[in-house]
């Protein structure tokens, strides 16, 4: 019984290993706790983001800004929440430090991806 499970175990944490899937385009958010400009972006931009082609073309992963950092080649520290990071293969791309709104953070997040040369899919 104890072998058959084990190897349940070591199939199922093999699914989970990162592969060809962590180096697709990010959007990392730096955020902390009792941020308001990062509480206004989970407001108006947080519920709709995956749903929309800058979501799926760069899907968001959170970090604390105090916490543990990604495993990505910064420009620079971040020193500002919110913090929004474009990366690609492990490499920051370019930022936006702060939250302008929720107009100006899509024109923003636009423009980096067209620099970075990341398509965009058509809504579904």
């Amino acid at each position: 019984m104890l072998k058959p499970l084990l190897l349940l175990l070591a199939m199922l944490l093999s699914f989970g290993a990162p592969g060809p899937a962590a180096a697709e385009p990010r959007l990392l958010m730096a955020e902390e706790v009792g941020c308001p400009w990062c509480a206004r972006w989970n407001r108006e931009i947080a519920p709709i983001y995956a749903n929309t082609p800058e979501g799926r073309a760069a899907p968001l992963v959170r970090f604390d800004i105090h916490g543990p950092k990604p495993d990505v080649e910064f420009a620079r520290s971040v020193r500002f929440t919110p913090t929004f990071i474009l990366v690609d293969e492990g490499r920051e791309l370019s930022r936006i430090e702060g939250y302008p709104g929720e107009d100006f953070f899509w024109g923003l997040l636009a423009r980096m991806l067209v620099e970075a040369r990341i398509p965009l899919e058509a809504d579904s």
